[in-house]
């Protein structure tokens, strides 16, 4: 008899905020004019640094 074959599961879709990444940058805001100076990284807040789409 011969062995199965495993079909491998579907890849998951991509985050549309994070692109996959798992990470989003922010503008830095300084000063009382609200000078906008560089930016920094950060976790994606819709899916939690995973990179995946969320399901629901």
């Amino acid at each position: 008899m011969a062995t199965k074959k495993k079909t491998p599961a579907p890849a998951a879709p991509k985050c549309s905020v994070c692109q996959g990444s798992g990470e989003v940058s922010r503008t830095v805001h300084v000063g009382r004019k609200r000078r906008a100076v560089g930016e920094q990284s950060g976790l994606c807040l819709n899916c939690f640094g995973t990179g995946e789409a969320p399901t629901d």
